[in-house]
């Protein structure tokens, strides 16, 4: 059990997280700036009610822009969240959000691969998938912010 002894602390797993999901934010944030990437989310977003009535006024550009800038902020929280818990906690929280929402788009769209079916993923779904992993990592980090302002009594 020495080995066991000498495993680093758990933050160093929270920080570990925490980088890796702003890594993920950024690079899919500044993604919706770009006309293929807002395409792409246009084809599952554009029907859905919490997007739908963005593209008559905004467009298929605009409303991916929308999108982009939201994630970006969500990962620069995240980021402030190694030196800020309520920065963090806000930005985990919001991470939270953003993959309920985009595990929601599970819901109505064609996941298996057409010709095999379960479980043979599609294109959409194994985009979509991978989010859950990122549900719990937003969860974690907002957790870890949580509890460390409620140590602190600040909460």
């Amino acid at each position: 059990m020495k080995i066991l002894d000498k495993l680093p602390s758990q933050l160093l797993a929270i920080a570990a997280l925490r980088w890796s999901i702003v890594f993920v934010f950024a690079f899919f944030g500044v993604a919706k700036f770009a006309l293929y990437e807002a395409e792409g989310v246009a084809r599952i977003a554009m029907h859905y009610p919490l997007f739908s009535w963005m593209y008559p006024l905004i467009g298929v550009q605009g409303t991916s822009n929308v999108i982009g800038s939201i994630e970006l902020l969500t990962g620069a929280l995240i980021a402030l969240g190694a030196w800020s818990h309520r920065a963090g906690l806000l930005g985990g929280l919001m991470g939270v959000c953003t993959f309920l929402v985009t595990l929601s788009f599970s819901f109505g769209v064609p996941l298996w691969e057409e010709g095999y079916g379960f479980p043979f993923m599609g294109s959409v779904a194994q985009f979509l998938f991978k989010d859950a992993v990122l549900l719990a990592g937003c969860l974690a980090v907002a957790l870890h912010a949580g509890h460390a302002l409620r140590a602190r009594g600040t909460a």
